[in-house]
This record gives structure tokens, C-alpha cells and sequence, in this order.
């Protein structure tokens, strides 16, 4: 029963940590289409942020919560409004300025603190099941996933600001007749999405070894996660989690890590030759 229970806690997190990455692509790149190869180091900033933040002595919590996303959202919408601004529409081109924004940041972020690895402990200490010991910050990534899915599907769903999004990346000519300033949305838009991403690379701060190249670890399973799981884009990042977190943890358990990131990139590879338009595009069509 311990094990049972230990299994179940290991794949809710690798699920959750996956939404957590994904968030913040899920909105830049299933919304406006943006093709957003710096994820990744926005990801690093959050981290970075957070700890210098906790070194400043604020409390890790704020830091986390607050703001590291909040910092990274201000980097966006720099860059947003510098450089992403005037691609919108040219998918290629954004790829390009977006690959090369990612250099830019890995570039001034090593000049700065280095090319070592730093981290912060994690917080709350560990709680035992049976023989097992688990970290306690395990639950605070999946208590952050599950907040991050419901106030998506909210925003978007409940809010006027989610509705005028939406609107705006559906038909940006009709929202810009209708008074609303598209330049605006797609700022803020972009913003958001950054601080998401900001946001992920805070809470894996206590996970892993910060180093200004962390990024790459994690833009390919990023958008792995986001294109398999379709054009719903609350339901597919969920779904899509879902699926490769279970395989991975699964494959985990039974061979190697390394085995299972290599069973999650198999698995995407195989569902996007079954469901080219992702999850959501055969499934919950009708869904966020």
C-alpha cells in the first residue's frame, strides 16, 4: 500500500511539473502563435530572480509567487515590444528572433553570475509514508499545477479581459473595430505568459541546479507538451501532461530516467503520427 501511495504522489508531480513548464508556452504559443524558443531562459530568469531575491532576505515564498514572474513578465514585455512586436504573423521569422533572444539572455546571464551552478533548498523538509520519504515541496508543485489549470480555464473563460484575449488572437481586425487596441492585448498577452514561465522556473529553483543554460533542459518537453496536446489549450496542456508525465514515470520505474525521457519523446512521436492535430483536435474539440 506505501508503494501504491509513493507511485501515485511520484506521477501526480511529474504530471504537475510538466504543466508547470508548459503554462507559460501554452498561452504565447497556443494563443498567438508564437513560436517562443526563449521559454527556456525566461524559465532561467525566474530562477535566477528568485534566488538573488531569497538572497536579499525576502521570504523564499514571495519570491517564488511573486516576484520572480512578476520580473520575468517586465523582461516580456521589453522584448515583446522591442523585437516580437513586429513579427507578428511571420512564424519562421519569430522563430529565428526568438532563438536568437535566447542567446542574447544565456549571453548577459553568464556574464553576470557565471557559468556555475546555484540553487536554493528546498522548502517544508520531508513527511514519510511507511519506509518512504518524500519531500514536502513535491505537494507544493502539484497544490501550483492544479492552481495554474483552474485560474487558466477561469481568465479565460469568466473574466473580460479572458474573453477580449481570445477574441483578439481569433479575429485581431474585429476586436481593433470594436475599440480594442489589438498592440495592447497581444502586449499583455505575452506578458502573461512570460510571468508563467517566470513562475515555472522559480518553483523547480529548489529542484534542480540553476546554471544560465537550464533552459534547454526543458523548452523541448515544453512544447512537446503543448502541440501534443492540440488547439484546446487548458484541456490539451492537461491532457497532453497527463499522458507523457504517466509515461515517463512510468518508464522510470522500470528501466532508467534517461529511459523515460526517451519513452516520453517516443510516445509524443507515435500520438502525433495517430493525432496530427493533437489531443484536443480529435478529443474535447469542443473544450478550452
Amino acid at each position: 500500500m506505501d508503494t501504491l501511495v509513493i507511485s501515485v504522489v511520484q506521477v501526480t508531480y511529474a504530471v504537475a511539473t510538466l504543466v508547470v513548464v508548459a503554462s507559460g508556452l501554452a498561452v504565447v504559443f497556443g494563443m498567438m502563435k508564437v513560436i517562443n524558443l526563449a521559454h527556456g531562459e525566461f524559465m532561467m530568469l525566474g530562477a535566477y530572480a528568485t534566488i538573488e531575491f531569497v538572497h536579499l532576505g525576502i521570504n523564499v515564498w514571495i519570491a517564488m509567487f511573486f516576484l520572480a514572474p512578476a520580473f520575468v513578465a517586465l523582461v516580456g514585455l521589453m522584448l515583446e515590444r522591442l523585437v516580437i512586436r513586429h513579427l507578428y504573423g511571420r512564424m519562421v521569422d519569430t522563430m529565428l528572433a526568438t532563438w536568437g533572444l535566447s542567446l542574447f539572455l544565456v549571453g548577459v546571464v553568464t556574464s553576470i553570475v557565471g557559468n556555475t551552478t546555484t540553487g536554493i533548498s528546498a522548502p517544508l523538509g520531508t513527511f514519510t509514508v511507511g519506509g518512504y520519504s518524500v519531500s514536502t515541496y513535491t505537494l507544493v508543485i502539484i497544490a501550483a499545477a492544479i492552481a495554474i489549470v483552474f485560474a487558466m480555464r477561469w481568465i479565460l473563460t469568466e473574466t473580460s479581459l479572458g474573453l477580449i484575449a481570445r477574441g483578439t488572437m481569433q479575429n485581431a481586425k474585429m476586436a481593433d473595430a470594436l475599440g480594442v487596441d489589438p498592440k495592447k492585448v497581444y502586449s499583455a498577452t505575452f506578458a502573461v505568459g512570460a510571468a508563467l514561465s517566470g513562475l515555472a522556473g522559480a518553483l523547480l529553483a529548489p529542484l534542480t541546479g540553476v546554471v544560465p543554460t537550464m533552459g534547454g533542459a526543458f523548452v523541448a518537453k515544453a512544447f512537446i507538451t503543448v502541440i501534443g496536446g492540440g488547439p484546446a489549450l487548458v484541456a490539451g496542456l492537461l491532457s497532453a501532461s497527463s499522458l507523457f508525465g504517466v509515461v515517463n514515470q512510468v518508464a522510470t520505474y522500470a528501466w532508467t530516467p534517461v529511459v523515460g525521457e526517451v519513452a516520453s519523446l517516443f510516445a509524443a512521436i507515435v500520438m502525433l503520427r495517430l493525432l496530427p492535430q493533437g489531443i484536443t483536435g480529435r478529443f474535447f474539440r469542443r473544450s478550452l
